[in-house]
């Protein structure tokens, strides 16, 4: 979850790893260090918060050293401290080391290394490891790398260097990604592909238990038994353009905008409407088997689990296929019956995610086929998973997710088409379905166009302590994402619940400070929920109802209303959730809240 970012070439070393960081600063930003390295010795500076202390504290300092790495943390073990700031050194200072991950031996490691006369000095469980590359350096810097991987237990992605090989950077992986960036005469090491697209669109990803050694001139990929590696570079897509902020004051802002493109960006050369199908290239190695699945299992976390959760529907509705849905974290402790009739649907951003990922390699085991749904080209779960899909939107760079979230929905709709075509699902229908879809754009941007009148309605609310968000079927999980959404980056407290359970227990919540955001769009259960907000209008509770257009009978029952445009019922959660992300964004605003980066929380959960 935090930022590495390396560099060795002809350059200065600092102006990029500052750079870098601030591109990565979304996986982390409680603290933040850098160190670059010549035959001289090491330069390295620590600071507690954001990079921008970082940039500051070198600014009046002349850094010609070509050689260095960065990080910015996300506080696992140790608070955030300077101290306890990576890069982490031994102590005659000539190895430095970032981190990314968990050493889960590290009290062991700690323990030997003290009775051998080693001193700490932070809290860190990374401090065991930079300790142990010191005593195993007895040839060059990646042998004392590889060794010292070697006792190593949990998980890692790291950037080492030493002072004694001004011009080396060696990187190792095990759950934590590492990507290197090729460039002329120069290289790049990073967490993610953000930190290198403004140097180089030639990038290689580590898989696990493998390192690399980079010089200005070469790489070389190795396994940690020392087995050599060839490996071809990947083009990234994005650009420098792609995370420009333009005119926007944020990131969640542009992003929340961007999703008509984002629509259109998923089903761009997958909809084939003359056949009332989807076609998507990247299960087409595997689709006899999987249009004869007897049952999907769906697995994600965050945003990406209520994807699912609407996917299920979705998939119940298309196909004759049984659906499951559960959560990434919980999937491989369960007794999990699973074999080749099974498949299991993994859904994340980054594809990076490391209760995902463990999910994944837990269904391959058991002879499941694995079906990827992610957005980064090249990430660890695309390439472990059977098959899968991109879904092609662009670099999501706000921590709380909004574009994704709907390009996921769109994609699960294609996905659950194709099958539903081999099965029950009939021309006419799935025509209706591509028509529909085509139209969203375009909805989406009328949603956008009444931003002003949610930004409004938010300004009114933001005193409240709690919300409420309800909704019912494929409402239900767009209920818990918005109260998600509004939890993460405005800090009130919200919940989401299925409408039907209100009289189980939440209702006596409810009071003329408590207000609720109702779903209630034209759909089977309209009438049912008009019901639940009569109930919660009868104990003084205030309403605000995300309806249909049109529907003015609504106005009797809700005090306000945000009207979305009609479309087909499988497509209505990709619209009525826009105006959630933007009453969640306008109330973070106007309680002055750090949007893009919230407390507490980083953009790609890459430990358990």
């Amino acid at each position: 979850m935090c930022g590495i970012v390396g560099y060795v070439g002809h350059k200065k070393a600092a102006p990029i790893l500052i750079h870098g960081l601030k591109r990565l600063e979304y996986r982390g930003y409680d603290s933040a260090g850098m160190v670059t390295i010549d035959k001289n010795g090491a330069n390295r500076f620590r600071v507690v918060g954001r990079v921008q202390n970082l940039d500051h504290a070198i600014s009046d300092i002349d850094l010609k050293m070509t050689c260095g790495i960065a990080h910015t943390r996300w506080a696992t073990h140790g608070k955030p401290t300077e101290t306890n700031a990576h890069p982490h050194t031994d102590n005659e200072g000539r190895y430095y080391l970032v981190h990314n991950g968990i050493i889960e031996n590290h009290a062991k490691l700690r323990s030997q290394l003290e009775s051998e006369g080693v001193e700490f000095v932070s809290e860190t469980d990374t401090e065991a490891l930079v300790h142990l590359i010191s005593k195993f350096h007895d040839q060059s810097l990646e042998t004392a790398v590889e060794k010292a991987l070697r006792h190593v237990e949990g998980t890692f992605g790291i950037a080492v260097t030493c002072i004694d090989e001004p011009s080396k950077i060696v990187c190792g992986r095990r759950g934590s990604p590492i990507v290197l960036g090729v460039g002329m005469n120069e290289m790049f090491v990073a967490s993610d592909v953000s930190a290198l697209i403004q140097y180089t669109d030639q990038v290689i990803y580590l898989e696990d238990n493998e390192m690399a050694v980079v010089t200005p001139d070469e790489y070389q990929i190795r396994t940690l038994d020392n087995k050599p590696i060839a490996r071809e570079t990947l083009q990234i897509e994005w650009t420098m353009e792609d995370e420009d902020l333009g005119s926007f004051p944020h990131y969640m802002l542009k992003e929340i905008f961007e999703q008509p493109t984002t629509v259109d960006n998923a089903m761009r050369g997958r909809v084939v409407l003359g056949e009332g199908c989807s076609k998507l290239g990247g299960l087409q190695s595997k689709i006899d088997q999987i249009k004869r699945l007897k049952k999907i299992v769906i697995v994600s976390c965050g945003t990406s689990y209520h994807a699912g959760m609407v996917g299920r529907y979705i998939f119940e509705q298309l196909t004759d296929t049984a659906v499951e849905v559960e959560l990434a974290s919980e999937f491989r402790y369960r007794k999990l019956r699973l074999d080749e009739t099974t498949g299991v649907l993994a859904i994340s951003q980054s594809g990076e995610t490391a209760d995902t990922l463990a999910a994944i390699r837990e269904a391959r085991r058991k002879g499941a086929l694995t079906i990827g749904l992610v957005n980064v080209v090249g990430s660890t779960i695309a390439r472990e998973t059977d098959v899968g899909v991109y879904c092609h939107a662009g670099p999501e760079i706000g921590v709380a997710s909004t574009k994704i979230f709907v390009s996921q929905l769109v994609i699960l709709n294609l996905i659950a088409l194709l099958i539903g075509r081999y099965q029950s699902v009939s021309l006419s229908e799935g025509v209706d379905l591509l028509k529909a879809m085509m139209e969203l754009p375009s909805q989406i941007q009328q949603i956008l166009s009444r931003a002003a009148q949610i930004e409004d309605l938010a300004r009114r609310f933001t005193k409240v302590q709690s919300f409420l968000f309800i909704g019912r079927q494929l409402h239900y999980p767009v209920a818990l994402e918005g109260a998600l959404k509004l939890k993460e980056i405005s800090y009130i407290h919200a919940e989401g619940y299925a409408a039907g359970e209100m009289k189980h227990g939440p209702i006596s919540l409810i009071d003329a400070d408590f207000p609720t955001i109702a779903i209630a769009t034209k759909d089977a259960t309209y009438e049912k929920m008009i019901s639940n907000i009569q109930e919660i209008r009868a104990r003084s509770g205030p309403i605000i109802a995300v309806a249909t257009e049109g529907d003015i009978g609504i106005r009797e029952s809700a005090d306000m209303v945000m009207y979305i445009p009609e479309t087909h019922d499988l497509l209505q959660p990709i619209l009525s959730v826009i105006p959630l992300q933007l009453f969640a964004y306008y109330c973070a605003l106007y309680r002055g809240c750090e949007i893009d980066k919230p407390r507490n929380l980083a953009k790609s959960v890459t430990v358990e």
